[in-house]
Formats: structure tokens, C-alpha cells, sequence
């Protein structure tokens, strides 16, 4: 028998990374006249009408009741001042959704990026210390995909020899299978800056580091790599909780119309875990 070698991926979703062909990466591939058909996105903004690229005032508002009194178009604007007020309004209305804690900041910079970035994939630390303490903080021992590692680590070390047996390497996967992968679902995710952000991911993958064992006792680095879209699909847009609000109308069109075209991008998150045990639970 062999001892495994490190480092080693144990765990890869079924969702791949970088997998630009995903529903929610398209932009730019809707008319005006399918977004307002096939979607009722005729009212998208409060302060612009992108499709006649006039200006709004607050009495445009459908919701108000100086609604639709037949007062004649606002001001003419170019499609590059419709765009600048579009994601000004983006970013405003994004606060609802982003009301306070570490993470709050993030939402804004994301559609900025979206704004000025291209479709770059986008990187930030406070990502990955929010992962790394959504790790550390979940204590379920059903769920907690570093509890149930760290259970399979005492159960399956050779002691004796001191490392971890090669044929053992498909429990520690069964291990991942067995919890819950990180996602930001949370209830406090819904305002702290993190649903709004990532809520769900796109892939996963795990790999053990190292893993040393002397004295009863061993230490493992587990590294979580985790890929979302920060882009919105059909499904999205038709789901009458989002349909409703004019921060996720207004992102659909700014991605999916091909007036405007603004890519999505992958939102990258990584974090390094320490687990430690001993032999026996001892």
C-alpha cells in the first residue's frame, strides 16, 4: 500500500471552469424590440428610457400616481449618456441589496467592473475572506464539507505509517459529495453584501495541499477554488421576484441587449483551510 500524493484534487463539480458558453455569460444577443416582447421589459428605469433614449423625471415613474397623464418626451440624450446613467442608477439601486458589514462595497465594484472591465475575470480579497470564514463558521456536521474531511481524515489515515493510504483517496471525494459545497444563501447573505454578489456558484474545485502526520496527530491545507458568473440568463429575468425590481431589469439589458452588449465575467474566490485532528478523536 502507498501513500497519496499531494497535492491532490479530490473534488471538481460537474460545472465546469471558465465555461464561457454558460446561459448566463451571452450579452449583446437581444434586440429592443425581443427584450420588450418577450420579457414586458418596456419600463426599465426610473431616470432614462433607453429605448427612446429620453430622459425620465420622478413623475415617469409607472409606479407613481402621476403616471401616464400624456406629458410629452423628456430630453434627448446619446446612447453613451443613456449607458453612464444606466449603471449610475445600477449601482444606486444595488444598495438595497447591499445594506451593511465587510462585504457591502463589493456589489458596486462589481458593476463597475462590468462597466469598464470587459469581461475580465474579477478577483478581490474581501471575496476570499468571506469564503474562508463561510467555511470556518459552518459547524454542521451533516453539511460542513471541512467536518466531514476532517472525519475522514481520522477515520482513514494509516496511523501506523503515518500518511494517507492511496486507495483510499475516493472517500475523501465521497466526503465533498456527502456536504454541502460553500454558497452565500444564506439569510444574512440576503443583505450583507454577498447574495447579491455571488449567492449561488457555478464550479468547485478542492485540493488537498499537503497533509502531515506525527505525534497521533495530523494537519491538512484544503484549498476551495470556487468560479461564479456575475451575469444573468433567461430563468433569471422571468422569475417574478426579479422581473419586479429595476436593478435586475436594468442589468439584463445593459448585458443581453445589442444596443449596449456588456460582457459578464467569472468572479474567481479562493481560500486556503487549515484542519487538524488527532487519532481517535483523541
Amino acid at each position: 500500500m502507498s501513500a497519496l500524493q499531494f497535492p491532490c484534487t479530490i473534488f471538481k463539480s460537474q460545472n465546469r471552469m471558465d465555461d464561457n458558453s454558460a446561459r448566463d455569460m451571452r450579452y449583446g444577443d437581444l434586440s429592443a424590440s425581443q427584450l420588450k416582447t418577450r420579457y414586458g421589459l418596456n419600463y426599465i428605469s426610473d431616470r432614462v428610457d433607453p429605448w427612446t433614449l429620453t430622459r425620465r423625471s420622478a413623475l415617469d415613474n409607472p409606479r407613481s400616481m402621476f403616471c401616464c397623464n400624456g406629458r410629452p418626451a423628456g430630453a434627448k440624450i446619446t446612447r453613451q449618456q443613456c449607458t453612464a446613467i444606466l449603471f449610475d442608477e445600477f449601482r444606486q439601486l444595488s444598495r438595497e441589496f447591499s445594506l451593511y458589514g465587510p462585504y457591502c462595497h463589493l456589489i458596486e465594484k462589481m458593476i463597475t467592473h462590468m462597466q469598464h472591465g470587459g469581461g475580465t475575470p474579477f478577483r478581490d480579497g474581501a471575496l476570499d475572506q468571506a469564503l474562508k470564514q463561510h467555511i470556518r463558521n459552518d459547524k454542521s456536521e451533516d453539511n460542513s464539507t471541512r467536518i466531514l474531511l476532517a472525519k475522514t481524515f481520522e477515520e482513514r489515515i494509516n496511523w501506523d505509517n503515518k500518511y494517507y493510504p492511496v486507495d483510499q483517496k475516493n472517500e475523501l471525494c465521497k466526503a465533498i459529495l456527502r456536504g454541502r459545497l460553500p454558497k452565500f444563501d444564506r439569510f444574512q447573505d440576503s443583505f450583507n453584501g454577498m447574495g447579491i454578489t455571488v449567492h449561488d456558484t457555478w464550479a468547485t474545485h478542492i485540493t488537498i495541499k499537503s497533509l502531515s502526520v506525527a505525534n497521533n496527530r495530523y494537519r491538512a491545507l484544503v484549498h476551495y477554488k470556487i468560479q461564479d458568473h456575475f451575469g444573468l440568463d433567461d430563468e433569471d429575468i422571468t422569475k417574478g421576484k426579479f422581473l419586479a425590481f429595476n436593478f435586475f431589469r436594468i442589468w439584463f439589458v445593459l448585458q443581453r441587449c445589442n444596443l449596449f452588449g456588456f460582457r459578464p465575467f467569472m468572479t474567481n474566490i479562493e481560500a486556503t483551510i487549515e484542519i487538524t485532528g488527532h487519532r481517535n478523536g483523541y
